[in-house]
This record gives structure tokens, sequence and C-alpha cells, in this order.
């Protein structure tokens, strides 16, 4: 589910639960609405996080032997990449 969705759901929940007066026989449209808000709010907690998981950074560290000659003590290197994510499975026929 999206934000979209998410934000839907909860609008949708909030409309039935305050301000939708009707009468429905085995119905009660304000639980309804609190349940469709609840979802809504699950559904756009769970969205941002996986968002959030899938902005990560690696940071990789490597000692290699100095480039430079002498005088220079050591030297320090930084590689940065997006963490990427592993290969799909083998498909089976």
């Amino acid at each position: 589910m999206g934000i979209g969705a998410s934000i839907f759901l909860l609008a949708l929940g909030a409309i039935l639960a305050f301000a939708v007066n009707a009468d429905i026989s085995g119905l009660d449209i304000s639980v309804i609405g609190w349940i469709l808000m609840a979802a809504g709010l699950l559904g756009l907690i769970t969205t941002l996080w996986f968002w959030n998981s899938r902005r990560r950074t690696v940071v990789t560290r490597s000692t290699a032997a100095p480039v430079a000659g002498p005088g220079y003590t050591s030297e320090y290197r930084e590689v940065r990449r997006d963490d990427v994510p592993p290969p799909p499975p083998p498909a089976y026929s």
C-alpha cells in the first residue's frame, strides 16, 4: 500500500466515523470508519518505514599501502555506494 492509498483510507475512515449518521441494520458505520483509519495509519507507517530502510548507504573502508612516498604516513579512502538488493531467485521450469 502506498502513501496515497493510506491517506485515502484515513480520509474515508474519518468521514465514516465522524460525518455520516446513517443506520444500516447489522453494521455500525463509525466502527467501520475507525477500522479504515487504523488500516490507513498502519499502511502509512509501513510504507514510510520501507522507504526509509531503502535509502541507507553502505560505507566500505579499505586500507592499502600508501600511494605517496616517504613523508606521508597513511592514506584514507572511503567508498560510498547504495545498498544493492539481492538478486532474484532462479526461475524453475
